[in-house]
């Protein structure tokens, strides 16, 4: 099977190769997904489960990406709550070969139902970038109506999720990013947008929540920001600086189906737009997959017409 694998972490995104793949066998609760659409997230190439298994012992040549969307073709042992033919989304475990391949094994647990009329290209957008958004927001966020959401990346493909999503929960959002993002950061929901570049953060006042996908100094001039009993929510670690009354949140999103299954509903019904920057053939995949080129939003990976 075609399938996008990396092999020298020194190398990182410039060693990327289209190449064939043995297919996967789905191991016991697995299944086996026949991939229509895959997603990549950029940061992939610096995550050690990249490079190592759960056991620390390298995996190279190691297929990327997490995201994904298709048709179950197989079912392994013991695997029930899925059947053969049925379509699904969601997202392949961090530690085993990931999903810009044709075929992918998974767990049944990491997958929730796709409805029919859903494509394909949108429903792989929609697992990592939306279950971050709504885990940070409301699991680890406690987000409440009337709250003040402080939304970095405002414009990125996690950034537009949590906006609209805090928006819709009724907190007010003020969006950031650079010069450029503004008018699509606005377009997704924020409230007001602040370019990180060119104005202070320092002039917001104080914030509920600060939802962080950028770290380093973005994060650490925005924890003053925060109202006591406030909380700051990352993806990326967390710094020296904390809220002195407030929690401090780092988490690593999971698939979570029940979520992902209220994710999908709020995009049929209109509530929820998807970011897609940019979508590809797998044969053309190592162009749409390099850096240079990456557009704003989510990079999706097609197999499949």
């Amino acid at each position: 099977m075609k399938a996008v694998v990396v092999t020298d972490q020194a190398e990182g995104a410039a060693g990327m190769k289209l190449t064939e793949r043995p297919q996967p066998k789905p191991a016991i609760n697995d299944v086996l997904v026949e991939v229509h659409a895959a997603g990549y997230v950029p940061t992939e190439i610096d995550w050690p489960s990249t490079w190592a298994d759960r056991a620390g012992k390298p995996k190279t040549p190691s297929i990327l990406g997490h995201d994904l969307a298709g048709v179950v073709t197989a079912l392994g042992y013991g695997t029930t709550g899925l059947s053969i033919g049925q379509r699904v989304i969601g997202i392949s475990d961090w530690h085993r070969d990931g999903t810009l391949a044709e075929y992918v094994a998974v767990e049944s647990r990491n997958l929730a139902p796709l409805p029919g009329d859903m494509d394909f290209t949108v429903g792989a957008s929609l697992p990592i970038s939306g279950l971050t958004a709504w885990q940070g927001l409301f699991q680890h966020g406690r987000l409440q109506a009337g709250q003040t959401v402080l939304a970095h990346g405002a414009a990125g493909a996690v950034g537009t999720m949590v906006t609209q999503l805090a928006r819709e929960a009724g907190a007010y959002v003020i969006g950031t990013g650079r010069a450029g993002d503004r008018d699509k950061a606005l377009d997704y929901g924020s409230h007001e947008f602040v370019d990180l570049e060119n104005e202070d953060l320092e002039d917001l006042g104080k914030v509920d929540l600060v939802f962080d996908v950028i770290g380093g100094s973005i994060q650490e001039r925005s924890v003053p920001l925060i109202r006591p009993g406030g909380t700051l929510v990352t993806i990326n670690g967390l710094g020296d600086i904390r809220p002195e009354e407030g929690l401090a949140v780092d988490f690593v999103v999971e698939s979570v189906p029940s979520q992902l299954t209220e994710i999908i509903q709020r995009v049929r019904d209109g509530r929820l737009r998807t970011n897609i920057g940019t979508i590809a053939p797998i044969d053309d995949a190592i162009a749409a997959l390099n850096p240079a080129q990456r557009r704003k939003g989510k990079t999706i990976i097609t197999f499949r017409p």
